[in-house]
């Protein structure tokens, strides 16, 4: 049986990655997409299981301990990751799967998956990723300062990545994304 296809999907919280993502998934059927773990509580609208797996932080601990995760990563105070086995059966199935997931964790993937394709989601502009992380709602200016300055440490990471598209134009970002990971002309 062919062996799947690894698409990991990341970049500075705020980028759009989420909205990225979710336009494949409405176009794109075939395409499977990992759910993560996070210790953090769901924003309003999200469902656990769909939107993330939430869990509390001994069970997210835990399946750091038992090496149950493909990757982690603490952002923000909160835990993230991919449950590894979910991942080693799609992609044992031949099916193209994607993470969305943090920079760490990208890295992480990339060593024990060499041959996944790592694609890194830009801001037009920081002074833009400012704009979108204060319209997601309160956030501690503190916060907000802290996630910009983590920004800046990922963005001068994205010439590390296989593919980098700037998300100034939602429909074209779209389009470069299908084009790295479905090899398509369209």
């Amino acid at each position: 049986m062919k062996t799947g296809k690894l698409i990991v999907l990341t970049g500075p919280s705020g980028v759009g990655k989420g909205t990225l993502v979710k336009q494949l998934q409405d176009k794109h059927t075939q395409l499977k997409v990992s759910i993560s773990a996070t210790t953090r509580q769901p924003r309003p609208g999200e469902i656990d299981g769909k939107d993330y797996l939430f869990w509390s932080r001994d069970v997210f601990t835990r399946a750091i301990a038992e090496g149950k995760l493909l990757e982690w990563a603490e952002y923000a105070g909160n835990y993230y990751g991919t449950p590894l086995q979910s991942v080693q059966a799609s992609l044992e199935q031949g099916e193209t799967i994607l993470l969305e997931i943090e920079v760490v964790g990208a890295k992480t993937v990339k060593k024990l998956f060499p041959q996944a394709f790592l694609i890194f989601i830009l801001p037009p502009s920081l002074s833009e990723l400012e704009v979108r992380l204060r319209g997601r709602g309160p956030l501690a200016e503190s916060m907000l300062q802290e996630r910009l300055d983590r920004a800046r440490e990922e963005l001068a990471q994205a010439p590390s990545f296989d593919l980098q598209i700037v998300n100034d134009d939602l429909q074209q970002a779209l389009k470069v994304l299908e084009q790295g990971i479905f090899g398509w002309e369209s």
